[in-house]
């Protein structure tokens, strides 16, 4: 005979079940297996999953508040196509946190952290040789969020990751062009020798310029997508 959960021990399962879809969910539009302005089956994804589709739509929910997805009413929910203009402020407030980031870095990083970061550096030009853009990009959101990570700011953290989720997109359409990685392989090792010199004016203003340097690459991008869609457009 089945008996009954305590409610609160029901709660904590359905919570823990929700977060472990929204989870996934999220690792497949970060990656790129859903992209800007794909439309998100509930009942596709929680067939997928092998659950109810009450966690798959509380999943939505929590996407939804963390700027990666967008919910129509009566049309259901997509994945977030954000704006250039959006992006832009988000480059911003980010280089200002990563200038915080360095400076800190400068002075405090312990030589296994530093032989860490490095590491990842050089992980990231062998997928620039294998022309790996994929690996690239995975690479890239691990280096700048163990960089912050290391700060030891918490509040920090947790605000950054919530930035760098919603500038994903934008920064896999930026290395998607292959000529691209090496330039943005060789910013990342400017800033791990930037950190390890301990001069903390000099590391700030590496990881400034990399995240200045990545918007205006994201500006002209776009610019460049804007007119290739506009000649590819029918004449009226």
């Amino acid at each position: 005979m089945s008996v009954a959960l305590h409610p609160t021990i029901a709660l904590l399962q359905t919570s823990s079940l929700t977060t472990v879809v929204q989870q996934e969910i999220e690792r497949a539009i970060l990656v790129g297996e859903y992209a800007p302005g794909f439309k998100l089956n509930e009942a596709a994804l929680a067939k997928k999953m092998g659950v109810s589709r009450g966690p798959v739509r509380e999943a939505f929910r929590m996407l939804d508040e963390a700027g990666l997805v967008r919910t129509e009413k009566n049309r259901g929910v997509f994945v977030r196509d954000i704006p250039v203009d959006e992006a832009i402020e988000i480059f911003d407030l980010r280089a200002a946190m990563d200038e915080l980031v360095g400076k800190q870095l400068a002075v405090h990083i312990t030589p296994p952290q530093l032989k860490e970061i490095r590491a990842l550096v050089s992980a990231m030009e062998k997928a620039v040789k294998a022309l790996d853009a994929h690996s690239y990009h995975l690479l890239n959101l691990k280096f700048h969020d163990r960089l912050v990570e290391l700060a030891g700011n918490r509040k920090l953290t947790a605000i950054y990751r919530k930035l760098i989720k919603e500038l994903s997109l934008f920064r896999r359409l930026n290395l998607a062009d292959g000529w691209l990685m090496p330039i943005s392989a060789g910013e990342h090792r400017k800033i791990v020798t930037a950190i390890a010199s301990g001069d903390a004016e000099k590391a700030g203003r590496a990881m400034f310029d990399h995240v200045m340097d990545s918007k205006q690459r994201t500006i002209a991008n776009d610019l460049r997508r804007q007119s290739r869609a506009d000649g590819a457009a029918p004449a009226a």
